[in-house]
């Protein structure tokens, strides 16, 4: 899925690269003669159960990723990655695009797609990237590359990182172990459900980390843009206590998207939401008008070559005090070499919001 997302950028940045590019490209061939092909199969079977639609969904799906993409350093880069993904067996679930809408949706829809294709330029502290790319902000939480996907999202932009700022985010390190971040977020989109997804985020977001224990926290606003057909302003906050300890990872959080007097919340169409707000997807789309907090516990901890995880997630209304639902998920995760399996199961206990939900993964991958 590639996401079209037009950045106001520094010109002056772009014409000082394109001024300085003619030595540059010696290095580029060197770096593309040790530049070598990736290659990767990823299969997974996922099935989901939901009440209030009678069938079960089975999706056995593989993925063919192949690409040349070489490191970022000084001067010039490239790189290029395409993704192929193909049905095995029978096609019942809902990919979004097969019209199977007995079945729920599992968001794999089947054939080719250009994943990335940029050209970048590096000089000291300021890097510009042009083309298909991955972009990933700040966890993830608004802007993200939604990897868990088959088909994951990039988009089409114009990039300037000037220090670890890039898009209309800007981070600063005040000291170490600690981080500062504001950003912007201008989001005008065009058909189909577009204008119900465009808006307009700002905020400002901190980190720190003294030995094993970490703190993250964020606060913002987002209101209506571009062809957006409801107007609205509303709050974002969230924090979240770590503690990571040798193996293990225990996390705290709470986050809040709020509600403009029940008419609209905080959306993040852009966000991966999968590894943010629960595997089941049942906030992925669109948030409940009378806004969300969520509540949630996670821990993980490695034991040789395997990982294991497990969340617990309570949901509530930011208006109205209505319980909107719990869901709980556990994973085990093995990784050796060019081999990785995983084994994942996610349970949503509806209340005020959607319907029941089981799903369960099988994921297999190999890579060069």
């Amino acid at each position: 899925m590639n996401t079209r997302f037009i950045t106001v950028a520094c010109v002056a940045a772009f014409a000082f690269s394109a001024a300085t590019a003619m030595p540059a490209f010696g290095g580029f061939k060197e770096a593309a003669k040790e530049t070598k092909p990736t290659f990767g199969v990823r299969y997974r079977f996922e099935t989901v159960e939901q009440t209030g639609i009678d069938g079960r969904a089975g999706a056995s799906t593989a993925r063919v990723r192949f690409g040349w993409v070489m490191a970022a350093s000084e001067g010039f880069s490239a790189g290029m990655q395409a993704d192929y993904v193909s049905k095995l067996g029978p096609e019942e679930y809902n990919s979004t695009d097969n019209g199977r809408t007995e079945f729920p949706v599992v968001a794999d829809p089947t054939g080719f797609d250009l994943n990335q294709a940029f050209l970048r330029y590096r000089k000291g502290p300021v890097t510009v990237t042009a083309g298909r790319q991955r972009i990933a902000h700040a966890g993830q939480q608004f802007v993200g590359f939604k990897a868990w996907r088959q088909n994951e999202q990039s988009f089409d932009a114009l990039r300037v990182e000037a220090a670890d700022s890039h898009l209309l985010r800007a981070s600063w390190t005040p000291a170490e172990g600690h981080s500062l971040g504001a950003f912007n977020y201008l989001l005008d989109f065009e058909k189909d459900n577009g204008p119900a997804n465009s808006n307009a985020t700002f905020g400002v977001d901190y980190t720190a980390a003294v030995g094993s224990l970490g703190l993250a926290a964020s606060v913002g606003r987002q209101r209506d843009w571009g062809e957006q057909p409801v107007q609205y302003d509303a709050p974002y906050y969230a924090v979240e206590t770590r503690w990571t300890p040798a193996g293990a990872k225990f996390a705290l959080g709470w986050e809040v998207f709020g509600s403009d007097g029940g008419v609209a919340t905080v959306q993040t169409p852009l966000g991966a939401e999968h590894i943010c707000r629960g595997s089941a997807g049942k906030f992925a789309a669109v948030k409940p008008a009378m806004g969300l907090e969520d509540l949630y516990v996670s821990a993980s901890g490695k034991v040789g070559p395997m990982t294991f995880a497990a969340t617990v997630h309570t949901y509530h209304s930011r208006r109205g005090d209505l319980d909107q639902g719990t869901e709980a998920g556990v994973s085990a995760a093995y990784a050796r070499e060019s081999l990785s399996l995983l084994l994942k199961l996610a349970r949503y206990e509806a209340d005020q919001h959607a319907t029941d939900t089981t799903k369960a993964w099988i994921m297999l991958g190999y890579s060069l």
